[in-house]
């Protein structure tokens, strides 16, 4: 059976602080710019399962059908955290009723 064709993708942080993506058609060239340390052997995505583990970088993790992702620290963390972080409550505006214009007898 052959392997289904994988797109690795590195998101990092610009200069700029802006979200900066690159596509890989493959993992070597991924493993020409980045030192692997080791390979994931415990995700419970199986097809992430022996795929390279790079210094410097979180992942592997499946992003969308067919795409490997990588992210940096920094990227990883803010995007975690607006992950998690509950959406603010709406408020719900309340109609007050109008003064009453009329004067109450004394």
């Amino acid at each position: 059976m052959a392997k289904k064709q994988q797109t690795f993708r590195v998101v990092t942080r610009g200069s700029d602080g802006t979200i900066r993506t690159k596509d890989y058609p493959s993992q070597e060239y991924l493993l020409k710019t980045h030192t692997q340390i080791g390979v994931d052997d415990c995700s419970t995505n199986l097809s992430l399962r022996g795929l390279p583990v790079f210094r410097g970088l979180i992942g592997p993790m499946s992003d969308e059908q067919g795409i490997v992702r990588y992210e940096s620290p920094e990227v990883f963390e803010t995007l975690t955290k607006e992950w998690s972080t509950p959406p603010a409550p709406k408020t719900r505006r309340r109609r007050t009723q109008k003064p009453s214009t009329r004067r109450t007898p004394r």
